[in-house]
């Protein structure tokens, strides 16, 4: 007799982890300078191109603009492009640690949890990376927004084993 309803929900989660490509290598404190000076670059460049616009992500929500769905689409081809190029010449970290990507299969939590998001960034004109550089160009409200994103996290993280993955 075969087990149909068989809990894979073990192997699922093993690769639903955030640290699946975790580097292994211990780093002194100011290795993460790097991260500061990118983060800070990339910031200037939201800015620059109106990503953390408001305005611009409402047009985008109401079909009136391709502004930013160029700027996402732009974003997924440049995404595809490297992962095929880091799968075809087996790239390597700058550590030279290994990269691994794993499958991933669809199920209904995807889709509860795409719709929240979207209607939080709609409501709100803000997700959670462009947030950091709404409250430094000084639109101190987005503070609000910051915090129910990280309270909204805690939830996820309170509730995950209740929540369909």
């Amino acid at each position: 007799m075969q087990i149909k309803d068989q809990n894979t929900d073990f192997e699922t989660r093993s690769l639903d982890t955030v640290c699946i490509n975790e580097s292994q290598l211990e780093h002194k404190w100011y290795h993460n300078l790097k991260y500061l000076v990118i983060g800070i670059l990339f910031g200037i460049v939201f800015i620059k191109a109106e990503i953390i616009s408001w305005y611009r992500i409402q047009e985008m929500f109401r079909f009136q603009s391709f502004h930013m769905y160029g700027v996402i689409g732009s974003a997924v081809v440049v995404g595809i492009i490297s992962v095929f190029l880091i799968k075809k010449f087996n790239i390597k970290t700058i550590y030279g640690e290994k990269i691994e990507f794993h499958d991933k299969t669809f199920n209904k939590g995807q889709i509860y949890g795409g719709l929240i998001f979207g209607l939080g960034w709609a409501i709100t004109g803000a997700c959670p990376g462009p947030l950091f550089a709404q409250i430094g160009t000084g639109a101190t409200v987005m503070i609000v927004t910051l915090f129910f994103a990280i309270v909204g996290t805690w939830v996820y993280g309170y509730f995950r084993d209740k929540l369909p993955h």
